[in-house]
């Protein structure tokens, strides 16, 4: 029998399939969509296409972590986030997550009916943010990231920084099976370490945690095909089915409907 995690009010049978978080940015600097979806109804059409594309999770985010991104209040990033959080749950039957490393945004988050918390830190940067999570019963997703990219072994020391994400998490009282990891690619890694990391996914898998794999459209992508980000589907399409492949399961993209389909397919070779 597979292992179920509950988020929100689904269930996700963990090895049974590879699931799609759709990226919802409200952010006017994001690096592929700024501005993009900043007012409500061009925010509310954008979450159903992706549900309609076959979203399994609408992943909502008010900062911009891309490289040089400005960072901004937790009191402006709250008021960006918690009316299209209330307004997805009002509108529509799907889980929702919050991309935030700050505990008080995360509550904010949570109170207004967010179901995940996708913290690219790891917990390790508000240790506030743990305990509203376990509070609220609420499933998290754990980022690889540190401030250099000064590795002894690439993946060894990966494992280790996610080891310690996982401890905060565990003692904060989240339960093991709401937590999800990701190996932070695009974080604190050359374009050659993220090729590696994405190459070396089982080896995270192994950890026994669910898997997350975040690659859509990253700079990466540009690097390898010499694309600009908006040309970058079919590369992040190649990621995501490696990633079913090595045994993620969640791929989280902004072009939902490529990436479904792929996923699709890759788990239907795979996972018989």
């Amino acid at each position: 029998m597979k292992e179920v995690m509950k988020i929100g009010n689904r269930e996700f049978r963990i090895g049974e399939r590879t699931y799609i978080m759709g990226i919802l940015n409200v952010t006017p600097d994001s690096f592929s969509d700024g501005g993009r979806f900043n007012d409500m109804e061009s925010a509310m059409d954008q979450v159903r296409k992706m549900i309609e594309d076959g979203a399994d999770i609408i992943d909502v985010g008010g900062e911009s972590t891309r490289p040089g991104h400005i960072v901004i209040s937790d009191e402006d990033e709250i008021s960006r986030i918690v009316p299209i959080i209330k307004a997805i749950k009002e509108r529509f039957d799907i889980p929702v997550s919050i991309d935030t490393y700050k505990g008080k945004v995360a509550e904010a988050a949570l109170e207004a009916g967010a179901d995940l918390v996708n913290d690219v830190w790891g917990f390790k940067h508000d240790p506030y943010i743990a305990e509203v999570t376990a509070k609220y019963g609420a499933a998290c997703c754990l980022m690889h990231n540190r401030h250099d990219k000064d590795y002894k072994n690439l993946i060894e020391d990966i494992i280790s920084d996610l080891k310690e994400s996982v401890e905060i998490a565990l003692k904060a009282g989240v339960k093991p099976e709401k937590i999800i990891l990701d190996p932070g690619i695009g974080f604190a890694k050359t374009v050659e370490q993220n090729l590696e990391t994405i190459n070396s996914l089982e080896k995270i898998k192994a950890m026994g945690y669910a898997l997350l794999l975040g690659t859509s459209r990253k700079s990466t992508i540009g690097a390898v095909l010499d694309l600009p980000v908006d040309q970058r589907v079919e590369g992040t399409v190649a990621t995501s089915v490696i990633g079913v492949m090595k045994g993620c399961d969640f791929v989280r993209v902004h072009d939902v409907l490529e990436n479904k389909r792929a996923c699709k397919m890759a788990d239907a070779i795979v996972r018989r």
